[in-house]
């Protein structure tokens, strides 16, 4: 099963609740983007999804295997795994790397980069270490987008600023201006 739909990767760790919560408030519940909450610092079963339910119109669904992937629905990772997409469903694996700081935003891009055929949006907001940054590079190669938070507006700046560093960042904003840079490239793609 082919999709053709955007799909917006939000990872985040250390102050990325808040960040979510502020981007959920501004973006629309229309954007015909799927957004996928990857938080990388979850070590106990997550409530991320009842908590963001209360920010967005949106259907906030926690992920499992074989779920398919919807526009206009916020999906967040389980704790204590990797997430991947295939034939236009979620997969769920063990977590893959048990020490030192997690990786499962650099697991979840570069699935997207290999099987994802719409388009791809990756965002890094706070939060410590660099989980993610390792991906950026892959998502660029197949004509993905890439967007940082501000490191002075992140209440951790190591995730965005590591991004930054790698060359491979599109747009580096302010949260309200992500919302807004999502809604514009959902409604570009929606036009293709």
């Amino acid at each position: 099963m082919t999709k053709s739909f955007p799909i917006i990767c939000i990872g985040g760790s250390a102050g990325g609740t808040e960040a979510y919560i502020k981007l959920l408030q501004h973006l629309p519940v229309d954007t015909g983007g799927a957004i996928v909450i990857v938080n990388h610092i979850a070590r106990k079963p997550t409530n991320l999804h009842n908590v963001l339910s209360h920010y967005t119109a949106m259907p906030v669904v926690l992920v499992k295997s074989g779920l398919h992937i919807k526009p206009n629905h916020v999906f967040v990772i389980p704790s204590n795994c990797d997430l991947h997409v295939l034939d236009g469903e979620f997969v769920l694996d063990l977590k893959s790397k048990h020490r030192g700081w997690p990786n499962v935003i650099t697991v979840f891009l570069r699935s997207l980069a290999s099987h994802w055929s719409g388009t791809i949006v990756a965002v890094i907001v706070s939060g410590l270490d660099a989980d993610g940054t390792a991906a950026l590079k892959e998502v660029k190669e197949v004509g993905g987008i890439t967007i940082a938070q501000t490191p002075e507006d992140a209440e951790w700046s190591d995730m965005p600023e590591s991004a930054i560093k790698t060359g491979y960042v599109d747009y580096v904003l302010s949260l309200e201006a992500i919302a807004q840079k999502i809604s514009q490239i959902a409604a570009q793609d929606a036009d293709k």
